[in-house]
This record gives C-alpha cells, sequence and structure tokens, in this order.
C-alpha cells in the first residue's frame, strides 16, 4: 500500500502541524514526512521503472511509468520545500498559531499534489487537481496583504470557471467510453475502449480538460493569475506552485493524448505550446519583480513541454518529458534562489537589487545558476532536454515548430539574463542601497513583515536546500540515470496512442 501512504503522510502531517503544538514541532514533522515520502516514491519509481507497475487499489490507485516519473519529482520538491521552510519561517514568524498555519496549510497543499499521479480514476484526479487549487489559495494569501489577496482572488476564480470546464470534459469523457461499451473508468481502461470510442466526443473532453486544466497550467491567455499568485505566497509555496502544480495539471491534460488517433490534438497542442512559449518570452523582457520573472518563465516551459508533446513521435515525446522533470526541478530551485534574495534584501523588485554577490556570495551565486540553468545553458538539465526536442523535431520535419521554438527560447534566456546579471552584479546603489543595520522599504510578499532588515547571512537550512537542489540540475546535465531513461520512455509510450501504458 506504498501509494496509499504517501499521501497520507502529508495528511498526517497537515493534522500533527494544525494542533499548534510548538514552534519547531510543525517544521520537524514537515521534514520527517517529506523525508518518508521520497524515500518509498524512489523506491516505487525503480519498481515502475524495473517493469513492475505498482497497483494498490485496482482502477483507482495505481502507478506507471508516466505516474512514476511525476510523483518522485513532486516528493522530492516538497522534500526540499520542508527544509527550506525551516529556516525561512524562523525569519519571519514567531508565534506558534501563525507557524502552524503554514505548515498546515504547506502540508495540505503536498496532499494534494503528491495525490496527482497516483490516482488512476479520472474523477478522481479532477478532484485532486482541484485540490491543489484549494489549498495552494490559502498560502497565496497567506501573508494577508493587498496584493497577497488580489492575487488570491484573480487566482480562485480563473481556477474554479476552469474547473467546471474541465469538470464537463471528463463528464464527456465517460459518456463516450460507456457510449463503447463501458469498463473500468481509469487511465488504462480508457486506454482500452480508445479504439472504440466516438472521436468527436473525445475530442470535446480533450478540448474541455484542456481549456479547463490549460488556465491551472498557466497556458496562454489563461495564465495572468500564474505571475500574480507565484510573487505573492512564500518562497517554498512559490517553488511548489511554479514547479509541481503546473505540472500535475499538464500531466492531467497529457493523459487524454493517446485516447485520439495520432495527430489529431498535434496541431491544437503546437499552437497552444508556441503561443504560451511565445507571449512569454517577450513578457520576460520588460518584467520589474524577480519572482514574477521566474513565473513567467513556466509560462514559457509549460509551453515548450505541450509543443514537444504536440510533435508525437518516441524521441520527441521522451525529450518533453524530460523537460517536465529538468523544468520542475529548475524552477523550483529558482525560486529558492528567488526567496533567499528576498530575506537579503526584503525586495523584490529587480530595479532595486545591484551588486548581490557582493553583498550576499551565497544569494547571488544561487540566483545567478538558476538564471543559467532555467535559461537552457549547457551543462544544466534543461539544455539537454531541449536538445533532445530540438534533434527529434527535425528528424520528424517539424522545422517551423522548432525554429519557433528556438527563437522564443533565446529571447526568453536574453531576457532573464539581462534582469539577473544587472542584479548580481551591477554596482550597488550609493547610500539608498541595502547595508547592514538596513531596514528595507515595505514590501508585499515578505511573510507578513513590514519591513525585512538586511541579512547578509542566510539560515542554514535555505543554503542547504540551494546545495541539494542544484545537484539534480547539474547531474542531469552531463548524465542520465538509466531508470530515468527508462522512465521517460515509459511515460512517452504511455501517451502513444495504442502504445503500452
Amino acid at each position: 500500500m506504498t501509494l496509499v501512504v504517501i499521501p497520507a503522510l502529508m495528511l498526517m502531517a497537515a493534522l500533527l502541524s494544525a494542533l499548534g503544538l510548538g514552534r519547531r514541532l510543525a517544521s520537524a514533522v514537515t521534514l520527517a514526512a517529506t523525508a518518508t515520502a521520497l524515500a518509498l516514491a524512489a523506491r516505487a519509481a525503480l519498481l515502475v521503472a524495473a517493469g513492475r507497475p505498482i497497483v494498490d487499489i485496482s482502477g483507482w490507485v495505481s502507478l506507471d511509468g508516466f505516474g512514476a516519473l511525476v510523483l518522485v519529482v513532486t516528493v522530492f520538491v516538497c522534500f526540499l520545500a520542508a527544509i527550506f521552510s525551516w529556516g525561512y519561517v524562523a525569519e519571519h514568524w514567531h508565534d506558534v498559531g501563525r507557524i502552524s498555519a503554514y505548515y498546515a496549510h504547506l502540508n495540505l497543499f503536498m496532499f494534494a499534489l503528491v495525490l496527482v499521479p497516483v490516482l488512476a480514476e479520472p474523477a478522481l484526479v479532477w478532484i485532486a487537481v482541484e485540490g491543489t487549487a484549494v489549498f495552494s489559495v490559502l498560502l497565496v494569501a497567506f501573508d494577508n496583504t493587498h496584493g497577497a489577496l488580489e492575487a488570491a482572488w484573480k487566482y480562485i476564480a480563473l481556477m474554479f470557471m476552469g474547473a467546471a470546464a474541465a469538470l464537463l470534459g471528463f463528464l464527456i469523457l465517460f459518456w463516450a467510453q460507456q457510449s463503447s461499451g463501458g469498463g473500468v473508468y481509469s487511465w488504462d481502461g480508457l486506454r482500452a475502449e480508445a479504439p472504440h470510442m466516438p472521436v468527436p466526443l473525445v475530442m470535446a473532453a480533450f478540448l474541455l480538460v484542456l481549456v479547463g486544466f490549460g488556465a491551472k497550467v498557466g497556458f496562454v491567455p489563461m495564465h495572468t493569475w500564474l505571475p500574480d499568485a507565484h510573487s505573492q505566497a512564500p518562497s517554498a509555496a512559490c517553488a511548489l506552485l511554479s514547479a509541481i502544480k503546473t505540472t500535475v495539471a499538464l500531466y492531467a491534460i497529457l493523459r487524454l493524448v493517446p485516447l485520439l488517433p495520432a495527430g489529431t490534438v498535434s496541431g491544437v497542442m503546437e499552437f497552444t505550446g508556441l503561443l504560451s512559449a511565445g507571449v512569454a518570452a517577450f513578457l520576460l523582457l520588460q518584467v520589474g519583480d524577480y519572482k514574477r520573472l521566474f513565473a513567467y518563465s513556466t509560462v514559457e516551459h509549460m509551453g515548450i513541454i505541450f509543443a514537444a508533446a504536440g510533435l508525437g513521435g518516441a524521441g520527441a515525446l521522451s525529450g518533453a518529458m524530460l523537460q517536465l522533470v529538468a523544468h520542475s526541478l529548475t524552477k523550483s530551485f529558482c525560486f529558492f534562489a528567488a526567496g533567499a534574495a528576498l530575506l537579503v534584501l526584503g525586495t523584490r523588485e529587480i530595479a532595486s537589487v545591484r551588486g548581490l554577490l557582493r553583498t550576499s556570495p551565497v544569494a547571488g551565486s544561487a540566483l545567478l545558476f538558476g538564471a543559467l540553468a532555467i535559461g537552457g545553458a549547457p551543462p544544466f538539465a534543461l539544455f539537454l532536454s531541449e536538445f533532445s526536442i530540438f534533434r527529434a523535431g527535425l528528424e520528424r520535419g517539424h522545422y517551423l515548430v522548432i525554429a519557433l521554438l528556438v527563437i522564443f527560447i533565446v529571447i526568453a534566456f536574453f531576457g532573464i539574463l539581462a534582469h539577473v546579471n544587472r542584479m548580481v552584479f551591477g554596482s550597488p546603489p550609493g547610500d539608498s542601497g541595502a547595508r547592514p543595520g538596513h531596514t528595507a522599504a515595505p514590501q508585499p510578499g515578505t511573510g507578513g513583515n513590514a519591513h525585512l532588515p538586511f541579512r547578509p547571512r542566510l539560515p542554514a537550512t535555505v543554503t542547504l536546500t540551494l546545495v541539494l537542489a542544484a545537484i539534480p540540475i547539474l547531474v542531469l546535465g552531463v548524465y542520465q540515470p538509466t531508470s530515468l531513461h527508462t522512465l521517460a520512455s515509459m511515460a512517452a509510450a504511455a501517451l502513444t496512442p495504442g502504445g503500452a501504458p
């Protein structure tokens, strides 16, 4: 019952955190729960990679290659968020009630996130994806500032409008399956019945789910909530929002692709992906908040993954799966680095930050590392996955799509580096710059404190998080473990009509 235990750990941690029994108890419980869940998820992923799919409750709770890939990345980022939160929370809040509330909300959010890849029943997946929206909005609004509350209202309005469309899509999908003779309403059951289901009904279901869950992914033009929400939440929550929440929503959309004949929705996927990547790339050029900078980058990368999946073929699909993993790992690092910079300087404004490398070598180095990695520079993980997508697309003759993707990625790369270069290497502002003893101007999204003092030294757990998060980004840029390659190939097969689940 491994797949049942993993989300149960998060739920138990949420309940214990809500009790408010001590300032350190919630941190310790959350860290213990995520560490245990990571060990269980890694073991489950290795079993699946070895050709042993896990079925805890037939038709309801199971794990294949695609699910295992998403699960292990999700739990790893949750583990990093738990470590980061330990020191981050100590810097921001000192009353037990607020700390308990933060960890209760965080664990509920993580509970919903890990449910998505382990559930095999589409209706339950819809509930879990909507659960990620319900629980994460509590974190978006957690600072209780005007900006945070405005972002939360915009977020929840778009999320629930999307929820209605996605629910209708899954109901139509159930109708399509029943009209073909019925069977078990699960991902595997739908794949088995796919050749017999009416294509117009399945197409309608796919488009409705694309609109509904596409709002959660942040596809253009449904992306407007994303930079607001991802910049207002506490930094650990931002990492989960940008790196994982968007990923699990995209996972649910992609599960519907193999239910249609090959190539049926490839044009829709390529157009949606290119539109998102292109709009986000140009928005990156004029952003003024470094957390929003990384949020817009999420829109770009979700577009790249979706366009790559639309190209079809084993190579492009495997590249898309590697891009999904690399983006989740890299984007979580970027938000942890942004959180470190916020702790040091107390401002999110790009124009107010200069010479960060001299002010705080750790925060400055991390921000530069994150910018290079998320921009796709070698030898980082995203470079390898993007190269795989380009090669596969060219081999299949998709020259226009690949050319546009390259252009958008280059624009985004220079946009990100231009901003981060000024922040890290620019000259600190004369007497108005941050110095020891200086108190930054009031900024929203800083954990409830109106003023954050200058902190050149970061909490040890923040530094540890940055180190642990950086390791897989570097390793996967030069070496791809056999188990990861196997899971990516299995995930690609699960997205191919008639492929092995």
